[in-house]
């Protein structure tokens, strides 16, 4: 009896998660293994929504208590359906002005979800692609950091934005 019951309850398990989000469109980690080289690009391919409506872009990331920046550098590169390329250098805050981690979670990783841009209409038909890789220096330093710890995943969030 209960051997039938598990595909209908990973079913309402599976609607339940996936329904308690309603503006969700694409939300998809990568995992870091170890620590984030500098030339490590994570990339993310998605499937254009619809090329009338509007739509808010964030980068999703996870981190430990490792993370020992206040800030984040990140270079994000959109790749449109026709070859056109938008990059841009981003700064988000990581901690307060104490050294306490922002983000949300009880445990010692943290989730954040950082804006990336707002109001996006996906003109162009087709799949684009969204690199991201870390531009981290440390203060007074030339080169960058090369294997940045504490960042486990990197991810990337599509969503309707919210009706006022």
């Amino acid at each position: 009896m209960l051997r039938n019951s598990a595909p209908l309850f990973f079913l309402i398990v599976f609607f339940v998660f996936t329904s308690c989000d309603p503006n969700r469109v694409f939300d998809v980690y990568q995992p870091i293994a170890n620590k984030w080289h500098k030339d490590s690009v994570v990339s993310f391919n998605i499937k254009a929504p619809d090329s009338i409506n509007a739509y808010n872009l964030f980068v999703n990331l996870r981190n430990t208590n490792a993370y020992k920046y206040n800030n984040l550098f990140l270079i994000v590169e959109m790749v449109f359906p026709h070859g056109k390329t938008v990059k841009d250098t981003l700064e988000y805050k990581m901690a307060d002005p104490t050294g306490k981690l922002l983000g949300t979670g009880v445990t010692d990783i943290k989730e954040n979800k950082l804006w990336y841009k707002e109001q996006v209409v996906f003109k162009e038909k087709g799949e684009y692609m969204v690199n991201i890789q870390h531009a981290m220096r440390e203060n007074g330093k030339v080169n960058g950091v090369v294997e940045l710890e504490g960042i486990t995943d990197v991810g990337f969030r599509i969503e309707k934005p919210e009706k006022k």
